[in-house]
């Protein structure tokens, strides 16, 4: 029981963050694009010129993710699981790959918290790959 549960956190976790970055990016790609992650930070307009269409697509790729994330969340089958969690991983390794390695754009501060959310990104589809095999024993 204990290894669903700790699933059910870790697609929840990372659907939510999926669901929320896909909705602003798509319902407000100028604001997603001058003001993410917000309280004033501002991560993604320093990294180069707007563009609507490259906005819009990243916030569709991240609800489609976020689908797929809820569904693994409540069917909580090995297969399912483990598809969503190399899925996530397909988007989070390039991702915080690319920040760690172009991090000139922002200050120490937010390049700890920006990589360190990436990091998260990536560590929970780790533990969910971990976790997948034992679902179905419990």
């Amino acid at each position: 029981m204990t290894h669903r549960i700790v699933a059910r956190i870790g697609l929840a976790y990372l659907a939510v963050n999926a669901l929320l970055l896909g909705m602003w990016a798509v319902i407000a790609p100028r604001s997603f694009y001058d003001d993410f992650p917000g309280l004033g930070r501002a991560w993604i307009s320093v990294d180069g010129p707007f563009n609507e269409h490259l906005v819009r697509d990243v916030g569709a790729l991240n609800l489609a993710l976020a689908v797929l994330l809820i569904t693994a969340f409540v069917r909580l089958s090995k297969e399912l699981v483990t598809i969503a969690a190399v899925s996530a991983l397909a988007w989070g390794i390039p991702h915080f790959v690319y920040h760690a390695f172009n991090t000139d754009p922002l200050s120490t501060g937010d390049n700890i918290l920006s990589l360190g959310g990436l990091a998260l990104a990536v560590c929970y589809p780790v533990g969910l790959l971990y976790l997948a095999p034992r679902l179905d024993q419990a």
